[in-house]
C-alpha cells in the first residue's frame, strides 16, 4: 500500500492559490468542531478560537483550514454542530464574503468531498427567526489539497491535512468511522483513549510525521499539514515539514502564520496582565523564519528524517 503515491495524487490535481511577500495567511486544522456534548474538544476553546479568528480577519489574513474542522465521525448530523457554533462559523462566513475562505477536509469531516453533502449543508442554513435560507458558504469548494505558489519565484508550499499517510484512517476510514462513533466515543467518557488515532497514540504521530518527511524528501516540496495534533516548525536546513497543530489543545489553540514572507507558529491562550486581569492573546512558539530560506536550501535533502521534539510549545 504505498501511501506516498496517494499523496503525490493529491499534490498533482490540488489547485494553486498565488500569494507574494505582502500576503497574509493564517493556517489552522483540527478544530473537531462538535454538538457542545461532554465529547465536544472543541467546545472549551471555542473563544479562543473566536477571537484569533477575529484578529485575523481584521488584519486581513485569509484563513486555511486543513482538515476535521467538523467532528463529523461522532457527530451524525452536521446541524447539531452548526447550532453549537454559530458565532464561528459566522466569522468563516465573513471570510468567504471577502474570499479569503479555503477548506481541506480531513478524515473525521470526509464527507466534505460529497458535493451533495457540500451544498446540502454549507451552501446556505436556515434562520427558525427570519423563516428563510441565509446564504453561509455559498458554491464553496472542499479540496483535498491545495499548493501555495509564490506568484514571482514560484515556489511552492503543500497544505493537506495528512492522514492520506495513514492508511486506518483514509483507506480504511468507514471502519475508523463506525468504531470512534460506536465504541469509543462512549469509552472516551471513562478516560479510555483510542488507541488508532494519530492524536492519541504517540508511535501512530511518529510514523504519519516520518511519511510525510519522506514525501517532502523524495519530491522536494515545502509542506504544512495537521492529523497529528502535533506542532512540527523545522529548523532552517532540516527537511521543510511544518503541522500546525490543533484548536483542541487542553490550554491553547496553535496556528501557523505566513507573513512579511516569513513562517511563524503561534499559540492563543489565556494570558495574565500585570494587575491580575486576564484575557486571550497570541504568543510565538517559534519563528519567524524567512520562507526563502527554507525554499533556497537542498541540503537537507540529503538528511535523514528527524521528529522534533514539540514538548516545549505548550
Amino acid at each position: 500500500m504505498n501511501t506516498l503515491k496517494g499523496l503525490s495524487k493529491v499534490f498533482e490535481s490540488a489547485e494553486e492559490i498565488l500569494f507574494d511577500d505582502r500576503s497574509k495567511i493564517v493556517i489552522m486544522s483540527d478544530c473537531h468542531r462538535g454538538d457542545g456534548t461532554w465529547a465536544d474538544n472543541f467546545a472549551k476553546n471555542q473563544n479562543f478560537y473566536f477571537i484569533a479568528l477575529n484578529d485575523y480577519y481584521k488584519k486581513g489574513y485569509t484563513y486555511i483550514e486543513l482538515g476535521d474542522g467538523d467532528e463529523l465521525w461522532e457527530n451524525k448530523k452536521f446541524s447539531d454542530i452548526f447550532a453549537m457554533h454559530k458565532d464561528a462559523f459566522w466569522i468563516l462566513s465573513k471570510f468567504y464574503q471577502k474570499n479569503r475562505l479555503y477548506f481541506i477536509y480531513g478524515n473525521h469531516d470526509m464527507v466534505k468531498k460529497n458535493p451533495n453533502f457540500t451544498q446540502k449543508h454549507l451552501y446556505q442554513y436556515y434562520d427558525s427567526h427570519k423563516k428563510k435560507e441565509i446564504p453561509l458558504f455559498k458554491n464553496i469548494k472542499i479540496h483535498e489539497g491545495l499548493i501555495l505558489r509564490h506568484s514571482i519565484t514560484g515556489d511552492k508550499i503543500f497544505l493537506v491535512h495528512g492522514h492520506q499517510v495513514d492508511p486506518m484512517n483514509s483507506v480504511f476510514w468507514r471502519i475508523s468511522k463506525f468504531l470512534v462513533r460506536y465504541i469509543w466515543k462512549p469509552l472516551e467518557s471513562y478516560g479510555i483513549k483510542n488507541p488508532t488515532s494519530p492524536a492519541k497514540n504517540h508511535e501512530k504521530k511518529d510514523d504519519v510525521d516520518i511519511k510525510l518527511s519522506k514525501w517532502v524528501k523524495k519530491n522536494r516540496h515545502m509542506l504544512i499539514a495537521g492529523h497529528t495534533h502535533r506542532p512540527m516548525f523545522p529548523e532552517v536546513g532540516d527537511i521543510p515539514y511544518f503541522n500546525d497543530g490543533s484548536c483542541v489543545h487542553p490550554r491553547c489553540i496553535t496556528a501557523i502564520e505566513i507573513e512579511n514572507a516569513t513562517i511563524k507558529l503561534v499559540k492563543w491562550t489565556i494570558k495574565t496582565k500585570l494587575d491580575g486581569t486576564m484575557f486571550i492573546g497570541k504568543e510565538i512558539l517559534t519563528g519567524p523564519k524567512k520562507l526563502k530560506d527554507y525554499f533556497s536550501i537542498e541540503s537537507y535533502f540529503d538528511k535523514k528524517e528527524k521528529i522534533k521534539e514539540v514538548s516545549d510549545y505548550f
